[in-house]
């Protein structure tokens, strides 16, 4: 089933000052075990040194609520890697199943693709059906599973070992 578009939304690029939504936000995904291995939020500074500054967004709510966050940052140091991006997509605990993430990972896609980037990729807990079908549902494709790729420092399964998914994108434009 098709659902039409989130009203009273809006997507703009993140701000400095979004910084303590977004950082609860991330926080709310840490604490679900299945966003990823982090176990806390990063301050303004250390996100902010390692996301390209223009591919940060938001989804804002009438209120001027957060409600979603993506980024990305660059997958490698090497020039012929600067197409290549490894993204984060948020969802506040609040506004899951409204196609916030439908609107940000559209959002990213489109932004990404103006700037030339031709690979999307992220690592994704298997468990994590809502993301896989989101990512698979904007032309995301599975790459490969990393078995046993970290443990867990936090949440119910701390100390276990975990794999993840690799999926990534390629650009339809070039």
């Amino acid at each position: 089933m098709t659902q039409g578009p989130v009203p009273d939304v809006v997507v703009r690029p993140m701000r400095e000052s979004d910084w303590p939504e977004v950082q609860r936000i991330y926080a709310e995904g840490i604490a679900t075990g299945q966003a990823t291995f982090e176990v806390e939020a990063p301050d303004w500074r250390r996100f902010d040194d390692s996301r390209l500054t223009g591919h940060r967004l938001v989804v804002q709510a009438a209120d001027d609520s957060v409600l979603g966050w993506a980024a990305v940052s660059a997958a490698s140091g090497r020039t012929v890697y600067s197409g290549v991006v490894e993204h984060s997509i948020y969802v506040s605990e609040a506004a899951r199943g409204r196609r916030i993430g439908t609107l940000l990972l559209q959002a990213l896609v489109d932004s990404t693709e103006e700037d030339g980037i031709w690979t999307i990729q992220a690592s994704v807990f298997p468990e994590n059906e809502p993301s896989m079908r989101l990512h698979l549902a904007h032309g995301f494709r599975v790459v490969g599973r990393r078995e046993k790729i970290a443990r867990m420092a936090h949440g119910p399964a701390v100390g276990q070992w975990k794999d993840t998914v690799l999926i990534e994108r390629r650009t339809r434009v070039l």
